[in-house]
């Protein structure tokens, strides 16, 4: 019952559209200055491999993904300086103006976990809740944003391409 407000209701909707914009601008903004501003994450993954999160004995909790930091994401810091604000600057695109959504939720949640696992709490539990109720909203989440047109064009396209596809065969 609480599913179908939440992917059918127009009220739900708008509530929606409040979350979404005020996940779109928290991206965006974050994005935008790490842009304009010469972000380097070399330190933040320094400290996250120098001070991992760690449970009550003392042990490491997140082993494998300090082992991902150091041996993958460091020596391809490159990658993650683009990757990282471009990556926020989209996803605040993406929830800003409605367009895709629920991909734009999803890879927003995929960082989230990332700087979650890293150590990084601030806001984090907040975001990831927030994005895991508009990505369960699906379209719902967009439709009062440019998701009202692009998701059914998307739709009638690759319909028509997989009717094409399937005659062809």
């Amino acid at each position: 019952m609480f599913n179908n407000f939440l992917r059918e209701n127009k009220i739900s909707a708008a509530i929606l559209t409040i979350i979404r914009l005020y996940l779109g601008y928290s991206w965006f903004t974050a994005g935008f200055h790490k842009l304009t501003g010469g972000f380097d994450a070399s330190g933040f993954l320094k400290g996250a491999t120098a001070n991992p999160v760690k449970g009550p004995d003392g042990t490491m909790v997140y082993a494998w993904y300090v082992d991902f930091l150091k041996h993958f994401a460091l020596p391809n810091i490159d990658v993650f300086n683009f990757i990282v604000p471009w990556g926020e600057t989209l996803i605040g695109l993406g929830l800003l103006l409605g367009c895709l959504t629920t991909t734009a939720m999803f890879f927003g949640l995929v960082m989230n976990f990332s700087f979650f696992l890293a150590g990084t709490v601030s806001h984090n539990p907040t975001d990831i809740f927030l994005g895991f109720v508009i990505l369960a909203a699906g379209y719902n989440a967009g439709r009062y944003g440019l998701d009202r047109w692009v998701v059914p064009f998307i739709r009638k396209t690759t319909k028509t391409n997989t009717t094409k596809h399937n005659a062809a065969a």
